[in-house]
């Protein structure tokens, strides 16, 4: 009966690592092109992406009871993504590019040139602009524990120059979301690429994320002026409502009488992380009620803390439940914002011959 037991334990251990990724037809967008959902499982947890804008729609993670519940923002169908005057306004759970976050005044400076990119967040270009990555459908292949995603951006393509070819993996092993970016170009470039999944760990649509603890490894982060452009400072967090170094409720200062605070309505802010681009923890989040963690590992420079100011109630997201205020929070991981109009900071060029490449890994537990 032992030998029985120790062999059952040993396969369940090989299928959880082994996983399953099965893929299905999942609509298709306005111009007719065919979109597919991947569906990734492990013992314990369950991801979804969709090749529209590489989407992670869904994540399925146990709580501290081992009931499963889906803990990402986002929509049941792919109207939800597609449909509408603005598709996908919060960007929601898509691959974020040519340049995550925003660029000021639409404009940059690469060799003596000024590339101009379109503008759709008031003075600046937010995530790529109107039709970045997240707009795309990308081409996908299975492979072990996941799925393979690549999109290849023509050579001005919304301002950026370069012929880009990004190439995407996510993987799920046991209960790591590992996501693996990596890109080649044929001209000197910018590029940023992040992932936007919105996070309430009590499960989708069950309320704020104010109760929530967050612990960011990070002793700077780059203040903003009122356009939410950095103003080149790399500002300690020490006394402020920014440190997190030690785990705090979200909630408790986010209304603090701050500048900052009142320039994003909350946290919507670049973290310089400790780890000075080596991979390691860069945040964490434990959500009370239903004790889920969340890890968040990456080899890159920042993470930008997100709060969801901007969600009001007007979007209906999955199982028709209203999106309000501070209904998720973000950890997009990345180099930090308009990098490419401050020579200081970590650059963001991209040279024919070099390989971009980065990894960030979610890591789910409960306690």
């Amino acid at each position: 009966m032992r030998v029985c037991a120790l062999v059952f334990a040993l396969a369940t251990i090989v299928a959880d690592m082994q996983g399953q990724v099965t893929k299905q037809p999942f609509g298709k967008t306005p111009d007719g092109t065919e979109v597919d959902i991947y569906t990734l499982k492990s013992a314990a947890i369950e991801v979804r992406v969709i090749t529209y804008g590489g989407i992670v729609q869904s994540i399925k993670v146990p709580d501290k009871n081992g009931k499963s519940a889906d803990v990402v923002l986002g929509f049941d169908s792919l109207d939800g993504y597609t449909g509408g005057p603005k598709p996908n306004p919060a960007f929601f759970g898509a691959i974020i590019g040519r340049y995550a976050n925003r660029i000021g005044g639409g404009q940059f400076t690469l060799d003596g040139k000024t590339y101009h990119t379109p503008l759709n967040d008031g003075a600046n270009t937010l995530h790529g602009g109107p039709k970045g990555f997240d707009k795309a459908v990308w081409k996908a292949k299975e492979i072990p524990h996941g799925v393979e995603l690549t999109h290849v951006s023509p050579d001005g393509d919304s301002g950026f120059p370069g012929t880009l070819t990004a190439v995407v993996r996510y993987t799920l092993v046991g209960k790591d979301l590992k996501i693996e970016y990596s890109a080649t170009t044929d001209k000197d470039t910018v590029l940023n690429l992040t992932n936007h999944s919105y996070f309430n760990l009590a499960g989708q649509g069950k309320g704020d994320i104010l109760q929530n603890q967050v612990k960011i490894n990070a002793s700077r982060y780059t203040p903003v002026n009122d356009n939410l452009i950095p103003t080149g400072e790399l500002a300690p967090i020490e006394g402020t409502p920014f440190d997190f170094r030690k785990p705090g409720v979200v909630g408790a200062r986010i209304n603090d009488d701050n500048d900052q605070l009142k320039k994003g309505h909350g946290y919507d802010h670049n973290w310089v992380l400790d780890s000075g681009g080596k991979f390691s923890e860069a945040a964490e989040v434990y959500e009370p009620s239903s004790g889920r963690v969340l890890q968040v590992l990456t080899d890159q420079p920042g993470v930008q803390f997100y709060t969801g100011n901007f969600l009001d109630g007007t979007i209906a997201g999955k199982g028709g439940k209203a999106y309000q205020r501070r209904e998720a929070l973000c950890l997009e991981t990345q180099h930090f914002p308009d990098s490419p109009n401050h020579p200081k900071f970590p650059t963001t060029e991209l040279k024919p011959g070099q390989k971009y490449h980065t990894v960030t890994v979610f890591r789910f537990s409960a306690r």
